[in-house]
């Protein structure tokens, strides 16, 4: 009986220390007016920002926040439209795309580079050129989904979702409509900690129903 009774209690300690690490103010703020109806954890980038490239490319966050995350909760990317100038709606239409046709892993990648490594995409063409390379369609499916309902419907959704958080910035993550990480208050020591950090606030504010 015992056993059983300090087996429980280092259950209970564990999961206090876990939980007391993250304190509202500090790894994460509590939105002023929650939102319903969003995705789970909602996750705001622009291909434009180079704080955004980091947490793909270099950092990879998203990665380590998927795999920290129960197997029914996913990661959902809005892309935004307030950088890359005129080019940027169209960016955000072209992911409103790639969402539509399940191929945001596959053309995450070449449109982060293109923007900002090798500066080959610069207009709707090169873009379009990149992405249907990337995703393995043509360039005529590309078009039929550039101009369906669906796409346009997804692109509303996001332009939507940032207003409903009153999105000010990017890279952002937001989790249950009620919490937003905040990327300053995790621990900076190092990469592999901010990274560790970042995927374990999103788990523990995914678990707060």
């Amino acid at each position: 009986m015992k056993k059983i009774w300090f087996a429980l209690m280092g259950l209970v300690l564990a999961f206090s220390a876990s939980a007391a690490q993250f304190t509202e103010g500090k790894q994460y703020v509590s939105l002023q007016k929650p939102v319903a109806g969003e995705p789970q954890v909602m996750e705001f980038f622009s291909f434009f920002c180079p704080h955004c490239y980091q947490f793909e490319r270099i950092y990879h966050v998203n990665d380590a926040v998927k795999k920290n995350l129960p197997a029914d909760v996913k990661l959902v990317k809005y892309h935004v439209d307030f950088l890359g100038g005129d080019l940027g709606p169209i960016v955000t239409q072209a992911w409103a795309v790639a969402m539509a046709l399940g191929v945001e892993d596959k053309v995450t990648v070449p449109i982060f580079d293109g923007i900002q490594k090798t500066q080959t995409i610069t207009d709707p063409a090169s873009l379009k050129a990149a992405f249907v390379q990337a995703a393995g369609i043509s360039a005529a499916d590309y078009d039929a989904a550039w101009n369906s309902f669906a796409v346009k419907a997804l692109v509303a959704q996001q332009q939507k979702a940032a207003a409903d958080v009153d999105l000010r910035g990017v890279p952002a993550m937001f989790v249950n409509g009620k919490y937003m990480v905040n990327n300053g208050g995790l621990d900076t020591s190092s990469m592999d900690n901010f990274v560790a950090d970042y995927a374990n606030v999103v788990k523990f504010l995914a678990s707060q129903k």
